[in-house]
């Protein structure tokens, strides 16, 4: 080969080494993206970065999606919180459960829903309790929880939160610029509506009231973060297929409905279902969707779609500008490779 045509070679072979690295940055998520190995009932996601082991952590309700014999609404009672972690947010791998050392629990406990956030190098865990294992329906009381913990799976009860009513579930908390902390939760006594609550310390928190702008529809599963300029919150609309209400507020008190977010199923496997409870995490300039689904709503066999089965996905989430809203399309290929938040109070969910 001419010496030219070697050099030549060459240069193409070193332009690719800086291109190559750059565009391949980034994993493509699998679909799904997480099934709990246990029970196949993984839902409810909230992620939180451990910066002692440099892995992020997703903890989940571990539904008995695949336990035989459970009548009625059973199989989503009972359940546990599953923990999985990931160094990247692309691969996540089963670590058990959460240890929740509470001191009103009952032999048939049942969790769900929690949210996770770190203040002062303490992780606190805000989680919906139910006393018992019910198959009956939803008329049975529920609480939300304050837990905390130094290692994200042993966790001790600090207090049950004095909330507007027995029936609330789903917490979603956000700290705020001024320092303070607001959760967001759903009272199911009152037409499932989202109410709020203030805490100065995470420990101490004040009841408010019905959250201005979010009584157009029910909805469970309040998530709010900052991120483009504004201020988001998503719910799951009830009614089990009207996907995930998107709205936005200039200072998280009053919210305007802009937009509905995986309504329309998806093609990928175990993503031909409406998207339910979601979750966003910051990372750099990018912001990524998780929510889960049930694939067995879809049809198919009843051994392969256990309709009560459920399934992690995520998608990049991307600002319309033009429109002032937020868009997701999980049909296309999502390259994730999560970056540790720079400020561990936000959590990656204030940008």
């Amino acid at each position: 080969m001419p010496a030219f045509i070697r050099r030549l070679a060459t240069l193409a072979v070193l332009s690719l080494a800086w291109v190559v690295p750059s565009a391949q940055a980034d994993k493509i998520a699998p679909k799904p993206l997480y099934r709990d190995p246990v029970n196949d009932g993984a839902s409810d996601p909230t992620i939180i970065y451990h910066a002692a082991d440099k892995r992020w952590y997703m903890f989940y309700t571990a539904r008995r999606a695949n336990v035989p014999g459970l009548n009625g609404v059973a199989w989503v009672h009972g359940s546990p919180i599953g923990i999985a972690t990931s160094p990247d947010g692309g691969s996540w791998q089963y670590a058990g459960v959460a240890k929740i050392n509470y001191k009103d629990a009952v032999p048939d406990v049942t969790w769900w829903a929690p949210a996770v956030v770190e203040h002062g190098g303490v992780y606190h865990m805000f989680v919906s309790y139910v006393p018992g294992i019910f198959a009956d329906g939803w008329n049975h009381p529920r609480f939300i929880v304050h837990c905390t913990s130094t290692d994200l799976v042993n966790w001790e009860y600090r207090s049950t939160l004095p909330l507007s009513s027995h029936k609330v579930i789903d917490p979603g908390v956000l700290h705020l610029p001024d320092g303070t902390w607001r959760l967001w939760y759903k009272d199911e006594a009152d037409g499932s509506s989202c109410h709020y609550a203030d805490s100065m310390d995470l420990d101490a928190w004040v009841d408010g009231a019905r959250v201005p702008g979010l009584s157009d529809v029910g909805g469970e599963a309040p998530l709010p973060f900052h991120w483009k300029g504004h201020y988001w919150l998503m719910r799951d609309i009830t009614g089990g297929r009207h996907g995930l209400g998107l709205y936005r507020s200039d200072d998280a008190v009053s919210w305007a409905r802009v937009g509905t977010l995986l309504q329309a199923p998806g093609t990928g496997p175990d993503d031909k279902a409406v998207g339910h409870h979601p979750e966003v995490i910051l990372s750099g300039d990018r912001a990524y969707l998780f929510y889960f689904t049930h694939p067995g709503s879809s049809g198919g066999s009843a051994v392969e779609n256990n309709a009560r089965r459920s399934s992690i996905q995520v998608v990049e989430l991307k600002f319309d500008a033009a429109a002032n809203t937020l868009t997701a399309d999980r049909d296309q290929p999502t390259m994730i490779d999560l970056q540790p938040p720079a400020d561990p109070e936000t959590q990656s969910k204030f940008d």
